[in-house]
């Protein structure tokens, strides 16, 4: 269920770049919706959990979000960078998804999550 990752960059401990595929066969796909499939908001969070518990901060788990603004649809066949920080003193991670468009980016949606122990 997680997409086809086609770079990842982590200059620093507390962040990382993470380059998508999003490949029309999803299983996020299927079903949302029919006339125009939409990567759903849940399927978003799921990645940057993922993500963010396996490389920024192993042993923490989700608390609460803040804050969340989907801004823009994902489609299939798009190529989107997660980029993620950590800020381990406020227990929180800040996250966005960039939609590439040749060489220009769009914020499709960002957010902040509170992470404990």
């Amino acid at each position: 269920m997680k997409p086809r990752e086609i770079e990842r960059r982590q200059a620093q401990p507390h962040r990382l770049d993470v380059v998508l595929s999003l490949d029309p066969d999803l299983f996020w796909f299927k079903g949302h919706f029919a006339v125009q499939p939409l990567l759903p908001g849940v399927a978003q969070l799921d990645w940057v959990m993922h993500y963010a518990t396996t490389l920024l901060a192993p042993g923490w788990r989700f608390h609460s979000m803040p804050n969340v603004k989907f801004q823009a649809p994902l489609l299939p066949m798009t190529r989107v960078t997660l980029s993620m920080e950590w800020q381990e003193t406020r227990q929180t991670l800040t996250f966005s998804y960039q939609r590439h468009d040749g060489e220009a980016r769009h914020t499709a949606s960002s957010g902040k999550i509170r992470l404990c122990r």
